[in-house]
């Protein structure tokens, strides 16, 4: 039947700023950054009893709004999806920004998300609720969808227990400010009600066009707000991201004189819009930035790194966040025995089907996504990788290997991608843009045994394909550069592509990523 899925080193940080005394950054490395591998732009993170409970944005990928699981803030597990099932029926694109939320009182755990409007075609910020992070989420919908766009939600209560939801007017995406706006919400979190109110704006030299990502978090008698400014993705990304402080949470805010306070460093750039969060007394910032090394044709990782203090009680960061973890804890292997792995995703807009089990998985063939077919991918997590499947011929279906982007580096790019298949006796290097795909090179084979395609990257752009056809090492076409595929704010997906007329199956038998 069809299953749908179910669910170190010490850097010497030196300050050179006037005014600032007794500082130290002695943390040692006892972790190993990336905390969350791959692409996972905007994390949110909340503590819950014991366990400590994250998610990032989704984009165009379903299920939507991970949820991860850690007792340490450092080793995660995907436990669940706010969304398994694919988007609210209101919602169309531009999955961003999930942040959790618990009420301790209620017992229920909140997710704040932004999505686009089908109606209005604005973005707006939208919630759901579940009993637990585990547990099967109910969308309550969008409470604020303002003319230029509602973004990057954040929960907080004032200094009277009143609660509040924030959230950054989109102005830049027309050229204007990009007020912080804050607006009480009802117990239900259903609806806002009275006046919103204008916390800060963008309105120094340093901020450039935006502020954006907001998280509050309380110490020191002060409500405390970290923030991101200017440009948050692609090569020319310039993210930093700032502080600011209040006595009350409708302010007056204060930013603070030395900001930027999280910017680029030898191992990481472009780093913020990340959640702040408590652990054994002391506070930690999870927030996103690209690898020097990967840069976007990985994605924004989640890179975790300890507050500092300033003897006068303004919050910073040491800015010595390293690249530790061990390549090998990124490999992957799945043979679909028991079901689809969580960590496979697919276009919100397919209905997807498949079957998992003895045999592995058999996916339904289609001609959507841009004419590239049905799409199962999982994000990259480096530069150089061996991507391989093995897979059964069919004479209907062409089941390959892709990389998955967008047909230029614009914001909402048309999905487009560059692979290898195999469909009955003949293997082919591909490429679709733009729905139109261009056969690159084409192979005639003869067998009938399962055929290994190996798709193989290194520096993040150069791919090469071939292919194992009865112990026979066949080379599919030349190196090819996708630097051209590069999606805007997100890295390269790798996929699973099956390609023909729908009561046609792509049959996989075993997946592998090696790093």
């Amino acid at each position: 039947m069809i299953n749908p899925i179910n669910i170190s080193k010490i850097v010497l940080f030196v300050f050179l700023f006037a005014g600032i005394s007794s500082l130290t950054f002695g943390q040692s490395r006892s972790f190993d950054n990336p905390v969350l591998a791959g692409d996972r732009p905007d994390p949110t993170v909340i503590k819950i009893d014991n366990y400590y409970y994250a998610s990032a944005t989704s984009n165009e990928w379903a299920p939507l709004f991970p949820i991860f699981k850690s007792d340490d803030l450092v080793n995660w597990e995907l436990v669940n999806y706010v969304f398994p099932d694919g988007a609210p029926s209101w919602a169309k694109n531009n999955f961003w920004a999930p942040e959790l939320s618990y009420d301790e009182d209620q017992g229920v755990l909140y997710a704040y998300y932004t999505a686009r409007d089908k109606e209005s075609n604005r973005l707006s910020v939208a919630v759901a609720s579940a009993s637990s992070p585990l547990g099967k989420f109910t969308d309550h919908g969008p409470l604020v969808a303002q003319e230029y766009g509602s973004i990057d939600a954040f929960e907080a209560k004032d200094e009277n227990g009143k609660i509040y939801v924030l959230w950054k007017e989109d102005g830049n995406s027309k050229g204007q400010k990009t007020p912080i706006w804050a607006q009480e919400i009802n117990q239900d979190r259903t609806a806002l009600i009275g006046d919103k109110h204008e916390l800060f704006r963008n309105d120094q030299e340093w901020e450039g066009g935006l502020v954006e990502g907001v998280a509050i978090f309380q110490k020191n008698g002060y409500f405390y707000a970290t923030y991101s400014a200017r440009g948050c993705c692609e090569i020319t990304c310039d993210y930093v991201t700032g502080v600011a402080r209040s006595k009350s949470l409708l302010g007056p805010w204060e930013k603070y004189d030395m900001n930027p306070v999280l910017q680029d460093n030898e191992n990481w750039k472009c780093a913020g819009h990340g959640t702040v969060v408590e652990k054994n007394g002391e506070l930690w910032m999870l927030y996103h930035a690209y690898n020097t090394e990967g840069s976007v044709y990985v994605g924004r990782q989640g890179v975790l790194e300890k507050i500092e203090w300033t003897d006068d009680n303004w919050p910073i960061l040491a800015n010595n966040a390293g690249y530790e973890r061990s390549k090998a804890s990124l490999e992957f292997n799945d043979n679909f025995k028991e079901r689809l792995d969580p960590i496979w995703q697919w276009r919100v807009t397919q209905d997807i089907q498949y079957k998992t089990g003895e045999e592995g998985l058999k996916l339904q063939a289609s001609k959507e996504n841009e004419t590239l077919g049905t799409l199962l991918v999982q994000g990259t997590k480096s530069l150089d990788y061996q991507y391989e499947a093995t897979i059964i011929p069919d004479e209907q279906a062409a089941a390959g290997l892709a990389v998955i982007g967008g047909a230029n580096n614009g914001f909402g790019a048309p999905v487009a991608g560059m692979g290898v298949s195999v469909r009955g006796d003949q293997l082919m290097l591909w490429e679709t843009i733009n729905q139109k795909t261009n056969e690159i090179a084409t192979v005639n084979i003869s067998s009938e045994n399962p055929v290994k395609l190996i798709l193989s990257m290194e520096e993040g752009y150069k791919m090469s394909t071939s292919a194992i056809v009865d112990g026979e090492i066949i080379q599919v076409g030349e190196i090819q550069d996708v630097k051209h595929l590069v999606p805007w704010g997100m890295g390269f997906r790798l996929g699973l592509v099956a390609k023909g007329s729908k009561d046609s199956y792509a049959h996989f038998k075993e997946v592998k990523i090696v790093y």
